[in-house]
């Protein structure tokens, strides 16, 4: 699986629950979601590079600057579905979905995703996690936790902590998934046909659906650091972290 063809896809909505238009909040002088795309597109890692939106005005910011949008057609509950839609008759083996809202994205996290695909065919899914190391945060329904077995390939996804210590004493490690994904094209189709089933639509993590039809998912493990934008909050964060980068 040498001469794989591998593109970006990054899913852009324009509301967001808790902080609406955050990735056309501005992040130095560009906006948060044109900053991913240019540095996604700096990686060098990729045949091709597209954000995904149903927003005009999301889509208008990143083509007026030269860069690549393709406007969604349908309503989706997920972002792994609205890439599905775009994607279906894309010329490419592997997709790599990198959130709108994560502007520092890092090239060396995506390079292992990549490399999953071409050391392993039966992959179908390959996503980051992280250790957690804070109990404020493992018990937080806001990060979700994965399991995984010897060899990484995830058992489950939970926004309670698993694994649950039934003696105190014990000392788990616990993990957090990084919602980035990498695809092989079909799995990507057949997922978006695929109903939501129970466990999925109680956690309200897509992941959950590729292993209740029995996919395989493979974690990567990285210090995936930077700023994710889900609150103004995070936004000025955000901002700190870029004016740090640039002394």
């Amino acid at each position: 699986m040498s001469d794989l063809k591998i593109i970006a896809v990054i899913p852009a909505r324009y509301a967001a629950t808790r902080f609406p238009a955050k990735l056309m909040g501005m992040l130095g002088d560009k906006t948060v979601i044109r900053t991913t795309y240019e540095n996604t597109l700096k990686t060098n890692l990729f045949d091709d590079v597209f954000v995904v939106t149903d927003s005009d005005i999301i889509h208008n910011d990143i083509t007026r600057h030269g860069g690549k949008a393709i406007m969604s057609i349908k309503e989706h509950e997920t972002g792994s579905d609205r890439i599905a839609e775009a994607i279906e008759k894309l010329d490419c083996d592997i997709v790599i979905n990198v959130q709108g809202d994560e502007p520092f994205v890092q090239k060396e996290p995506l390079e292992k995703l990549i490399s999953v695909f071409k050391e392993d065919s039966t992959i179908d899914v390959a996503t980051l996690m992280q250790k957690l190391e804070n109990w404020e945060q493992i018990q937080d329904p806001n990060y979700v936790k994965v399991l995984f077995d010897k060899d990484y390939n995830a058992l489950y996804f939970s926004r309670s902590p698993i694994p649950y210590p039934r003696e105190k004493e014990f000392n788990a490690d616990y993990y957090e998934h990084i919602g980035v994904y990498a695809f092989k094209k079909d799995a990507l189709l057949n997922f978006s046909k695929l109903p939501m089933l129970q466990n999925e639509k109680a956690e309200k993590i897509e992941c959950i659906r590729y292993l209740e039809y029995g996919m395989k998912i493979k974690l990567i493990q990285t210090e995936y650091m930077g700023v994710e934008i889900d609150t103004e909050e995070d936004l000025i964060q955000a901002n700190k972290l870029l004016s740090k980068n640039r002394q």
